[in-house]
């Protein structure tokens, strides 16, 4: 009984962690890795410790980096702090209006952010786009990692 209980939770983490891919305050890559760690704790899960240690490693890094990379990438485009938190903002809003919000959602804010900054439209639009890039980079980032573990996990289970 309490294999599955455990099982059901790894699926919940699962599925929590590739949302919490796409919703800033959930962290996407660590929820996917304790999938993985309760399903290890069943009798279904035979990983062994340095694959575990893999997907630990690359939960840790790619949440390391989904905070460095946003800070170096808007720097780097010229964008500034507000462009950052503008995205972050359209993408909580256009999530509820759907994939194409999720898309258009971090521009928008990002472009909204940056002019709120500084009031010039060019440097809005390519501040904007900038910090929409590298946000965008952030969710691949952490999208191929959560969906490598749910992968493995679904192999792990069926195997």
């Amino acid at each position: 009984m309490s294999d599955y209980i455990l099982l059901i939770l790894g699926i919940i983490f699962m599925i929590i962690g590739i949302i919490g891919c796409l919703v800033p305050v959930l962290p996407g890559p660590p929820l996917s890795f304790l999938g993985i760690i309760f399903l290890q704790l069943t009798r279904f899960g035979q990983f062994t410790t340095a694959t575990l240690v893999v997907f630990g490693s690359i939960a840790a890094v790619v949440t390391v980096f989904d905070y460095i990379i946003p800070v170096w990438g808007t720097k780097r485009f010229g964008g500034s702090k507000y462009g950052t938190k503008g995205a972050t903002v359209g993408l909580i809003v256009g999530f509820f209006i759907g994939p194409l919000g999720i898309i258009l959602g971090p521009l928008i804010g990002a472009f909204v952010g940056e002019m709120i900054f500084k009031d010039d439209i060019n440097y809005a639009f390519k501040a904007g786009f900038g910090s929409l890039l590298v946000f965008l980079t952030g969710i691949g980032l952490k999208l191929a990692a959560s969906l490598a573990m749910t992968f493995y996990f679904i192999k792990e289970l069926i195997a």
